[in-house]
């Protein structure tokens, strides 16, 4: 029988955890003089009360251990106790439990939907919590992809254990360690990040939030006209470059400060996800520059500043691409599909997978001239295994069919097709902003039926824990001996 105990444990950590964080936005509100900070150290109190019931009634005897069902557990549980748990100061700013459950799970998630308006008049302490849960969900999904993930091989992820690096060092790096490490670069690209901000124009409060908010490619601004509320291209190019540095394996920044000054140059996803960037963002600037009458490095810094958030599912938008024409819409929505690289906090399908399935259908194609000719696939150079593939495939499979299902669900919730599938789109690929008038750039989740939001919810949950991850659970297997 599946023991809960060590998971109940962890769980409880998990939401002392957020007790203390949930302290920070309550002393910038007490600063500022508004009186939400009651609602964070309330939901703070309560955080702290389950969670220490859960560790002090369920520590374990010896060492602690999970098995690989345990594991998959604790990782779904984990995003959805703090999901609901981060909810509770949203009610205070006027919006029942739906929209409050919506808007926590997409801050966690780094999907960067919202059902907030009128985000200027926000107090702080309510701008400041949704940076603070997309910068921890950022932090937390790049810890799964690189610890957890690769060992529940999960989507093809097995490909990426820190244990099969060619170093001797980095195998004997245990967990703790990796994620200190991971913790210390990420801070550190947010503190840069901040003060490039505030250099080229943005206050403290803004530069702060946004950083945070641009490093886990999470999207939440502080604005109801996002990134388009500032007109300085700097900060745009920015935003830019670090959207891209978040949607990197962060594992490639350990093995820099370790002495492997190459290590970004020579991956490949890393050149194929950059040069995919510069390509697509001049091939879109030349068609707007002939379009609306651009000249060059304006148009440049329109589309690299909103083709790299959608591809690294950040969110921002600096304006409404969808006004750009049908070929752009076009263009944005496959790019939806894209996303970063393994190991980091972006969402969607991630490049990996692209160039496995790629290859795959190269080699496909070459034995049909030449069957009997054996062609090894290869990702950096080394031999895929076949069970990679399978997970890859087995991903492809159920991300495109979960789009479908939620797509249909949604129109008999009585939205229309294109509204439908955008949002079905943008939740499970943790984009932010979906196609339409509804939902998109210039739009808001708030109009949206409560059915619809509670969907939603759960499809950012599922895109974010990689489909398969949450779809065992649903498995009869999963819960027998």
């Amino acid at each position: 029988m599946l023991d809960f105990r060590p998971v109940i444990y962890v769980l409880g950590w998990i939401t002392c955890a957020m007790a203390i964080i949930l302290c920070i936005p309550a002393v910038i509100d007490i600063l500022h003089g508004d009186l939400e900070w009651e609602a964070f150290i309330g939901s703070g109190l309560v955080a702290a009360f389950f969670g220490g019931a859960a560790i002090v009634g369920h520590r374990p005897k010896g060492r602690l251990g999970l098995d690989i069902r345990q594991a998959f557990l604790v990782t779904i549980l984990g995003w959805i106790v703090v999901g609901v748990l981060a909810s509770f100061p949203f009610l205070h700013v006027g919006i029942g439990i739906t929209d409050a459950v919506f808007e926590s799970v997409s801050a966690i998630t780094t999907t960067g939907s919202t059902v907030l308006t009128n985000l200027d008049t926000l107090a702080p302490g309510i701008l400041l919590w949704r940076g603070i849960l997309q910068w921890v969900g950022g932090i937390g999904i790049i810890a799964i992809a690189i610890l957890i993930l690769p060992l529940l091989r999960v989507g093809g992820m097995q490909l990426f254990k820190i244990e099969s690096s060619d170093t001797s060092e980095e195998k004997t790096f245990n967990a703790m360690r990796t994620v200190i490490s991971l913790v210390s670069i990420y801070f550190v690209l947010t503190f840069a990040c901040a003060i490039l901000y505030l250099a080229f124009g943005m206050n403290l409060f803004d530069a702060i939030t946004h950083a945070m908010t641009t490093l886990s490619t999470g999207g939440f601004s502080n604005h109801d006209q996002s990134f388009g509320f500032f007109d300085d291209y700097r900060l745009h190019w920015t935003a830019t470059v670090f959207m891209a540095l978040g949607a990197v394996p962060f594992v490639l920044y350990l093995r820099m400060l370790r002495g492997k000054a190459d290590a970004l140059v020579i991956d490949q996803q890393v050149r194929v996800f950059i040069g995919f960037l510069i390509v697509s963002s001049v091939l879109l600037a030349l068609w707007l520059m002939h379009q609306r009458e651009l000249d060059f490095l304006t148009a440049l810094t329109l589309t690299s500043f909103n083709i790299t958030s959608v591809v690294t599912t950040t969110g921002f938008a600096s304006e409404d691409y969808t006004t750009w024409g049908s070929g752009a819409v076009g263009v944005f929505l496959v790019l939806m599909f894209v996303g970063g690289c393994s190991g980091s906090s972006t969402g969607s399908i991630k490049i990996y997978r692209h160039i496995i399935v790629f290859n795959l259908v190269r080699i496909h194609l070459r034995r049909l001239v030449s069957p009997n000719r054996v062609i090894p696939l290869r990702f950096n150079g080394k031999k895929v295994p076949r069970d990679v593939t399978d997970s890859v495939l087995a991903f492809l499979t159920v991300f495109v069919g979960t789009i479908s299902l939620f797509t249909v669900a949604l129109t008999f919730m009585g939205l229309d097709l294109t509204t439908a599938y955008s949002a079905s789109i943008t939740a499970i690929t943790n984009v932010g902003p979906g196609l339409g008038d509804v939902i998109g750039p210039s739009g808001n989740f708030s109009t949206l039926p409560d059915a619809a939001k509670w969907l939603l919810s759960f499809a950012m949950l599922a895109g974010r824990l990689e489909v398969l991850a949450l779809l065992v659970a649903f498995d009869p297997d999963f819960w027998r001996t």
